[in-house]
């Protein structure tokens, strides 16, 4: 989906209630050890990112946007964070809908985007996904 495209592809459907359920099963499915330090993260499903999304996070906007982390990664984080805002991850429901076409694809595809975002809150950045194969 590109930069506010809209819903217009939409390949399968869900509902709002289906689609975090997918995005609680994705956090369920990591280890304890990691669930519990998302305590201090808020997790939220918006339709679709906004222009400003792609511009700021320099995402070019015929490129997909699944999600977004938003905060100091537990790496980055030192004295003087307490008043910091919480972390907050962003999964977007409509550009996965847009490209999957059954729901496996679906769960495949949140289960990524939730586990990647995630992992930023851990300070693992794009590059080192990469070299760790999560592409």
């Amino acid at each position: 989906m590109g930069g506010g495209a809209g819903r217009g592809g939409a390949v399968i459907e869900v509902s709002r209630e289906e689609f975090a359920g997918l995005v609680e099963a994705a956090v369920a499915a990591l280890p304890e050890d990691l669930r519990v330090q998302l305590d201090v993260v808020q997790i939220s499903i918006e339709d679709e990112p906004t222009g400003e999304d792609y511009r700021i996070n320099g995402v070019p906007d015929d490129e997909d946007l699944f999600g977004l982390f938003e905060g100091a990664a537990l790496t980055e984080s030192g004295l003087g964070m307490e008043a910091a805002l919480p972390n907050r991850i962003r999964v977007f429901q409509w550009p996965h809908e847009e490209v999957c076409e059954t729901m496996e694809e679906l769960r495949e595809e949140v289960f990524r985007t939730v586990h990647h975002e995630i992992a930023h809150h851990f300070g693992i950045d794009d590059d080192r996904l990469e070299e760790m194969g999560a592409y």
